[in-house]
């Protein structure tokens, strides 16, 4: 039951998204890489793992191109759903549900694979083991993020 004004959250379980739309995930990762680029260590450390890569979230037909600035003041760059200037080396397929857990460190990306929730593209064999690594300090801020402005989306 719903009170008045007060949205049902979604059964994330069931595979449905537990973000509200695809205007709100857009808001959200926006956020995040926004603090990973403030942030002294995790922007760098994305910057030095030289992969430049895309998350496609199947649900929303949402994309989200990543990789490291060269301009001298930011850490990375990104972009959503349109042509960035650079080609990703790694494509990540997945609905938001499971890049909601996979963000709070609750999926790890083997399990994902095994199970056909994450479709792994790459041109560089290399570019998922260089990602890894430097994706934990993001999952730190996405956690951190959610965890005061969108506790929604908290997997407990």
């Amino acid at each position: 039951m719903e009170a008045a004004g007060v949205k049902a959250k979604p059964n994330a379980a069931k595979g449905e998204s537990p973000f509200a739309s695809a205007g709100e995930m857009h808001d959200v990762l926006d956020r995040l890489l926004t603090a990973v680029d403030q942030d002294d260590v995790a922007g760098p450390k994305l910057r030095a793992a030289h992969t430049p890569h895309r998350f496609c979230f199947t649900d929303f037909d949402l994309s989200l191109d990543v990789a490291g600035a060269n301009d001298g003041v930011h850490s990375i760059t990104w972009t959503f759903g349109g042509d960035p200037d650079w080609t990703p080396a790694l494509t990540l397929d997945m609905s938001s549900a499971v890049a909601n857990r996979y963000l709070q460190g609750k999926l790890s990306l083997p399990v994902g694979l095994a199970r056909g929730q994450v479709r792994i593209r790459c041109s560089k064999a290399r570019a998922a083991l260089s990602l890894l690594p430097a994706n934990r300090d993001v999952m730190t801020r996405y956690r951190d993020l959610i965890s005061r402005d969108f506790p929604h989306l908290v997997i407990s």
